[in-house]
């Protein structure tokens, strides 16, 4: 294989494929990246096994050569090392060429890099193929659907399922939905399919390919058995399946409140960060007491002392109520609703509480209240 190439779209390809690799991979293949050169372009695939993506660079893009002085051919080389190298070359073009299929020559100017590399055909065959259920939706929706989802789902793998965001459709609308145990995120959009499916896509991963479409207008998303293929632009994402089944959301989210409070989210927040800098060595725990005539945030510590804070404008609905809290797992949840005003609906002291936009019943947000002494 030999190919001329411009540096900042090789390297750009680059980049995309490197998000795939990872430090810690069984296979010490996987820390190469596979080359494949055709008459359609210059194919480049990175995998870690869980996530695997292949982005292409065409020979021409607007009647402007990108790829020239070719030979077909393939090679597995060192994504970090590859990498490293074309970031560094100072001219616009460089030359890449596999010797005696163990070798690859990189030049650019008076420089010059020799890399082991090993065959193409060496690399895992992963499954790449578009089937499944289709979905078509806009790169912005998917992004706005993980962003609101992704901060509850858990970073442990005692339970790989609960690290994943759960796509579940039906009727032709999708809920997509995270818990670790202690929080509970939950988020709803139509689809432009009636087909039912479930998904449980790890969080990271979609965080990665929410990341990987940013300025992208589209994306194609294929929900097959045991993987979801994401299709955008020149780039393919296979993502495998967390294993484990999730739990059953809509058990999980009360049908109805009994105590109701809408207050500006920046005041909460703002009044939560003071109040919690004594509690810090108990989680973020705060107490917000409830009445309708006033509304007060606060917190102890057995050592430094306490700390408390009246909301100014709010609107609270019942008896008096008082409940507490992991002050970050709230945070976290009124910035992922995304308004100015917040409602917070309650069950009771000790029964978990939602946190919902005041614009859009679609996003849900659950928290569970924290027992104080």
């Amino acid at each position: 294989m030999i190919f001329t190439i411009r540096k900042d779209v090789f390297l750009k390809a680059l980049n995309i494929a490197n998000r795939a690799l990872s430090s810690k991979v069984a296979l010490p293949i996987l820390n190469s990246l596979k080359l494949e050169l055709d008459e359609e372009g210059l194919h480049i695939t990175g995998s870690n096994n869980d996530i695997t993506i292949k982005t292409s660079v065409p020979l021409k893009e607007n009647d402007e050569e990108i790829i020239s002085n070719t030979k077909y051919g393939g090679a597995l080389v060192n994504g970090r090392l590859l990498t490293e190298i074309v970031r560094k070359c100072e001219r616009d073009t460089l030359t890449f060429d596999i010797f005696d299929e163990t070798i690859v020559k990189i030049k650019y100017g008076n420089s010059g890099f020799n890399l082991n590399s090993a065959r193409a055909e060496e690399y895992p065959d992963f499954d790449m193929e578009e089937k499944g259920v289709e979905v078509g939706m806009k790169a912005a929706l998917f992004s706005k659907l993980v962003d609101t989802v992704a901060f509850a789902a858990s970073t442990k793998e005692q339970r790989p399922v609960l690290t994943a965001i759960n796509f579940e459709a039906v009727d032709g609308r999708l809920a997509c939905t995270t818990t670790d145990g202690f929080r509970l995120a939950r988020i709803e959009a139509d689809l432009d399919t009636s087909e039912s499916f479930v998904a449980n896509v790890p969080a990271k991963m979609a965080q990665e390919v929410a990341r990987l479409i940013d300025g992208e207008e589209n994306v194609r998303i294929y929900f097959d058995t045991k993987k979801a293929l994401f299709v955008f632009g020149k780039t393919i994402v296979s993502v495998r399946y967390a294993a484990g089944e999730f739990p059953n959301a809509k058990a999980i989210i009360p049908k109805s409140f009994n105590y109701f409070l809408e207050i500006n989210a920046q005041e909460l927040l703002s009044a939560m960060d003071r109040v919690s800098t004594l509690s810090l060595e108990r989680d973020n725990i705060v107490t917000l007491k409830m009445s309708e005539s006033s509304v007060e945030v606060s917190s102890k510590d057995t050592q430094n002392g306490s700390a408390s804070e009246e909301i100014s404008v709010f609107q609270y609905q019942n008896e008096p109520l008082e409940v507490s809290f992991n002050s970050s797992y709230v945070a976290q949840a009124v910035k992922a609703v995304g308004t100015t005003d917040v409602i917070l609906a309650f069950l009771g002291e000790m029964k978990p509480f939602a946190v919902k936009s005041t614009k859009d019943d679609s996003i849900v947000q659950l928290v569970t209240p924290r027992r104080t002494y």
